[in-house]
């Protein structure tokens, strides 16, 4: 039975490449040497390949750069709660499939652990903009996050919305707070925490970086995917459950745990990228 395949988005390469790359380390590139789009730029050239050095890994492929990319993916329940996760991911390139090439027959890139701070695909030279998780925002702002046992009480006296995250009620907290107002109620939240009851309410500050940002932009996406604009590009961020990643990508390469990344001509006869996740296997746990 064909798989059947749903849009998450679109994205564009102004500069000929894009990237598929594990989104907690895309910040970490330029600081190993050189920067993503020079090593991208060079495994296109070759038509594309895997790129990993320390643990920062991607694979970048030539696409075209005067269209939008879709993005699609088919998906299969999880093991840990049996929502939908992605099975297959799919990026239509814009490019003819080589002649010289057999259709037939996949074109195997290498492979890409699930990372669990998410993946992204996007620009190679746009994502060499990408602040991380502890960069500082461009915006000068930040959320600010609370829960646990004692989030009730905590509420009744802060107050706070209820961020509402992935179809469900989310923690409590504020949104778009400037930095400094953020570390200072997020101070105000550990302060009567520490005072009242020692333990029992978690406190987060979520600056603004490109990091936070793709994942909240995916907070209603029953897939958790979100696009952002990134150096002038637009680009798009999926985030894995954590439990659903505990089940099935626990160990991420050490452990094996890595997924075939491939080119295929599609059924129009245009190149499109393939990163396949076979489902979860419950003969695993028995070894």
């Amino acid at each position: 039975m064909s798989e059947i395949f749903v849009g998450l988005g679109k994205v564009n390469a102004p500069s000929g490449v894009l990237v598929l790359g594990m989104a907690g380390w895309i910040d970490q590139w330029r600081d190993l040497g050189q920067p993503l789009s020079e090593r991208a730029r060079a495994a296109a050239a070759r038509g594309g390949g895997h790129l990993r050095e320390w643990l920062c890994e991607a694979v970048a492929v030539p696409a075209a750069d005067d269209r939008p990319l879709m993005v699609r993916a088919s998906t299969s329940p999880s093991p840990f709660d049996e929502e939908p996760t992605i099975a297959t991911l799919e990026i239509s390139l814009g490019l003819p499939w080589p002649e010289t090439t057999d259709r037939s027959v996949p074109v195997r890139l290498g492979d890409l652990p699930v990372d669990r701070c998410g993946m992204v695909v996007g620009d190679a030279a746009g994502l060499d903009a990408w602040t991380g998780m502890d960069a500082e925002p461009a915006d000068g702002l930040a959320d600010v996050f609370y829960w646990g046992l004692y989030a009730d009480d905590a509420h009744a006296q802060f107050g706070g919305e209820r961020i509402v995250q992935h179809g469900v009620d989310g923690p409590h907290g504020w949104l778009d707070l400037p930095v400094a107002e953020a570390a200072a109620r997020a101070a105000e939240l550990a302060a009567w925490r520490d005072r009242l009851h020692g333990k029992g309410l978690m406190v987060s500050v979520d600056k603004h970086t490109d990091f936070h940002r793709f994942q909240r932009a995916g907070w209603r996406h029953p897939l958790h995917v979100g696009a952002v604009d990134v150096g002038g590009c637009q680009v798009l961020g999926i985030e894995w459950g954590q439990g659903d990643h505990s089940i099935r990508h626990r160990g991420e390469r050490a452990a094996g745990q890595v997924y075939a990344v491939t080119l295929e001509a599609d059924e129009a006869g245009t190149t499109v990228m393939r990163w396949t996740i076979p489902p979860y296997d419950l003969g695993d746990e028995d070894e």
